[in-house]
């Protein structure tokens, strides 16, 4: 299944104020998950992953700037049921 999450042309500081929400959202999942989980694996992965999302933010947001005449954001969500996509690699 597949969900058309954006898709539009946006200028400079709605391009950033659209990614840093839902990048936002992403860290706060994952904070909201460290909080919850005692296992030191998890929360060691997790606490990488907020790292990297920061870094892809910061990276984001000066590439914007640097392109600030005007953007195209296409972004979709796919959805693959675990099980379908171990028949498919198995195969």
């Amino acid at each position: 299944m597949k969900i058309e999450l954006i898709n539009g042309h946006f200028n400079g500081s709605e391009a950033i104020e659209l990614l840093t929400h839902l990048i936002h959202v992403k860290i706060k999942f994952h904070e909201n998950k460290i909080k919850s989980d005692s296992n030191e694996e998890d929360i060691k992965y997790r606490e990488k992953k907020i790292i990297q999302l920061q870094k892809n933010l910061f990276e984001v947001t000066r590439y914007i700037k640097s392109h600030d005449s005007g953007l195209v954001i296409q972004s979709d969500v796919n959805l693959v049921d675990v099980n379908e996509e171990r028949k498919t690699t198995a195969a």
